[in-house]
């Protein structure tokens, strides 16, 4: 079995039925009477679990192209803010937008997730900050994932955040604006299937933990997953709160302590880290690995995909930050991006290969699973295998 944390420790044949792995047997011993009727594909190549992809924001609007060179030209953050810049500026373009754009937008940025084979991936909303732009966000996302709507071959699962960041109209009345993410934001995309989690921002320049505890409360009214982006910039308590009430995932994690790595542990809540926004901001607090490895809390990676602060689409270029930035090995980098990803997510039937898992599988031009973080080089995916069937193949006659 491969679970993301080891190599598989010999050559092996997997057996694929309809969307299911069936069968697993080292190829040495291997009958071929037992894969009568199977066409054979993917032979020579390293396999692994699809990737999973488990913090993205690949639905906005606009480019922050021009601030990323006034930036390097010397402007501050908080000058281009305050002419109207930064977030707010996706915010404006995203409302802006049809769904229609926005779908046209993000589909090549998905595209270029699932050509660096991603099977999986999680799409927040969070650039509109209104009821109705927020949901249009979500409808975009669900359509992603929709080949018959011109979607991908991908599983996508949406994420509400609409406590990403205080909009225009509420500028002085923080709380008034969570009143509207709890009692319409959250109902409303529940009620319409829109969403599979609520996520929230905890931290200074976002909402407190008061603020983001009653979105965790009408989270759980609505029976909706949670997840919290907390302690990026500074250590407010994000992650414990949110392990109090169950979340799947705490994401940034660079201030965390270790009385949150406990309450982390105690819940099963998975730490994700994103060296994608760490690089791009030029961060140097690093996340506490070693306390996350010492209280046995699962450690997973996500590129962050988003318009300000990891404008980065490469899957795999993040197993190489996680190893070189914050000292990962490559198999729990690769186990970041797969089982520890899909737990990041609650899906228990993917991650791993393993007889019942669902055969979202990755075959590689690699000879060793290290070699995938050790290099940054694309076009190294020959086969990515979604549901049992083949949907990017290098080699025709495997089809």
């Amino acid at each position: 079995m491969f679970d993301g944390l080891q190599t598989l420790p010999q050559p092996m044949v997997v057996r694929i039925d309809g969307a299911r792995i069936t069968g697993l047997w080292p190829e040495a011993g291997f009958d071929p009477a037992q894969a009568e009727g199977c066409r054979e594909a993917g032979r020579g190549g390293l396999v692994t679990p699809g990737l999973v992809d488990c913090h993205t924001h690949l639905v906005f609007g606009g480019s922050r192209a021009g601030e990323f060179e006034r930036r390097l030209e010397g402007v501050s953050y908080a000058e281009i803010a305050r002419a109207g810049g930064g977030i707010l500026s996706t915010v404006r373009a995203t409302r802006a937008a049809s769904a229609h754009a926005l779908f046209e937008a993000a589909l090549p940025r998905l595209q270029a997730l699932v050509d660096d084979g991603v099977t999986t991936v999680e799409i927040k909303s969070g650039y509109a900050l209104d009821v109705a732009g927020e949901l249009k966000m979500l409808r975009v996302a669900r359509r992603l994932g929709q080949p018959e709507e011109g979607g991908l071959p991908v599983r996508v699962t949406t994420t509400l955040l609409g406590a990403h960041a205080l909009p225009p109209e509420f500028t002085s009345d923080a709380d008034g604006y969570i009143d509207q993410v709890c009692e319409r934001m959250i109902p409303t995309a529940a009620a319409e299937g829109l969403a599979d989690a609520v996520d929230v921002f905890c931290e200074g320049i976002a909402f407190s933990p008061a603020q983001c505890e009653r979105v965790f409360q009408a989270a759980h009214h609505h029976g909706l997953a949670i997840k919290v982006h907390a302690e990026q910039l500074s250590n407010l308590g994000g992650a414990a709160l949110a392990a109090r009430y169950g979340a799947l995932s705490a994401d940034h994690l660079e201030y965390l302590d270790e009385a949150g790595v406990q309450a982390m542990a105690a819940a099963g809540t998975v730490g994700v880290l994103l060296p994608g926004a760490f690089l791009t901001l030029r961060e140097t607090q690093l996340p506490p690995v070693e306390l996350l490895r010492c209280h046995g809390v699962p450690i997973a990676l996500a590129t962050d995909a988003n318009p300000g602060s990891s404008p980065l689409f490469m899957p795999t270029l993040m197993l190489n930050l996680a190893c070189t930035l914050f000292r990962l090995t490559p198999r729990e980098a690769l186990a970041g991006m797969t089982a520890h990803g899909a737990r990041a997510l609650g899906l228990a039937e993917i991650g791993r290969i393993a007889v019942g898992q669902r055969a979202d599988l990755c075959v590689w031009d690699v000879a060793h699973s290290a070699e995938l973080a050790y290099a940054v080089q694309p076009g190294r995916l020959r086969q990515r295998v979604f549901g049992g069937r083949i949907t990017h193949c290098r080699t025709p006659e495997a089809r």
